[in-house]
């Protein structure tokens, strides 16, 4: 299950709260601009596909998909956010320029994360790549920004900024001690205006009408699927012919295609010509087998059940996921006018 993407609890402004946690804690963000190359600062080339269009899962997709946010809706939403902030601090005559949402893509659309869910599927990518990302994908888009004084860290948050972790009477500080800042609430105002709940961030969520709890819902619909699908006899024996396969390749003991990932993964991201190999004939072993679209059909029936059981609920998200978009779009042609 570790290699599922894990984003059942990200939400569209995940992003900023991370910033603001790096901020505060006196750090500077991994998040900056590649000014010195020229190179754009969002590249929606290396944005993924909506539905994969190579592979094993090539035009594959599943049902819950339907309620899940795509990766351009994220960056709409967040961008959105950050705009929103910017002006709110501004109102403040604080100047604040946040990153560019979508700098930094996922290799999949959304949560179901289609391309490698029952592992790699992509044969073309296997045998340049193993079971590492292409080379766009691991590169990491700089934006640098100033760190925020404590003032600032109030007004954007609706907190204070977080004071370095106190170790228990006896403990040494240090890298063998960690825990979360403390933080205390932001002052009532600042430069003769209320501080918002919240701060500028919690202000833009509500302008934007996110519900953060969302997202989880459909993802923690989607990682039941997967678990309940691994139990059905028919990808039971499709697991179970894939790995005689891999046997016979002279791979043996791989119980199912995540063991084949733990195995291929390197330490350093760099693929070995033995890694490559075990990918190659992973993807070829799930050809013969069919087991990726054994995997995704039992799935698929699976979620279809689970939609039919909170068909109010997930439509209830979906529009207001549809509600959020609208409003992040306006907000967006406003900021740009």
């Amino acid at each position: 299950m570790k290699h599922i993407k894990q984003t059942a609890t990200a939400v569209a402004l995940a992003a900023s709260a991370l910033l603001i946690s790096a901020c505060s804690s006196g750090t500077t963000p991994d998040i900056a601009q590649n000014a010195a190359d020229g190179r754009p600062v969002v590249n929606k080339e290396n944005w993924p596909e909506k539905v994969p269009t190579s592979g094993l899962a090539k035009d594959l997709t599943l049902p819950l998909e339907a309620y899940m946010a795509s990766y351009e809706d994220q960056v709409t939403i967040e961008q959105a956010a950050n705009d929103l902030q910017q002006s709110c601090m501004k109102d403040y005559g604080i100047d604040l320029t946040l990153p560019k949402a979508g700098a930094n893509p996922p290799p999949s659309d959304n949560d179901a994360n289609i391309e490698r869910r029952y592992g790699i599927t992509d044969r073309a990518e296997a045998e340049k790549y193993g079971y590492e990302l292409p080379p766009e994908l691991r590169e990491h888009t700089k934006q640098p920004m100033r760190e925020l004084s404590g003032v600032e860290v109030e007004v954007l948050t609706g907190h204070t900024k977080p004071e370095p972790p106190k170790a228990p009477e006896g403990v040494r500080t240090g890298a063998a001690f960690s825990g979360p800042g403390r933080t205390m609430p932001a002052r009532a105002e600042y430069n003769g205006k209320k501080v918002k709940t919240g701060g500028c961030i919690g202000w833009s969520k509500e302008q934007l009408g996110v519900q953060e709890a969302d997202p989880v819902v459909v993802a923690q619909l989607a990682g039941d699927s997967l678990t309940q699908s691994m139990k059905d006899d028919k990808v039971v024996k499709a697991i179970a012919a894939w790995s005689s396969c891999m046997d016979g390749k002279g791979h043996k003991g791989l119980a199912d295609p995540y063991k084949a990932m733990d195995q291929g993964v390197t330490n350093d991201g760099v693929p070995s010509q033995e890694s490559i190999a075990l990918a190659v004939d992973d993807i070829d072993c799930k050809k013969q087998t069919d087991l990726v679209k054994t995997w995704s059909g039992v799935e698929s029936v699976i979620q279809d059940q689970q939609i039919a059981e909170n068909k109010s609920r997930l439509t209830a998200i979906k529009e207001q996921r549809g509600k959020q978009i609208a409003t992040a779009r306006k907000q967006m042609a406003a900021s740009a006018r």
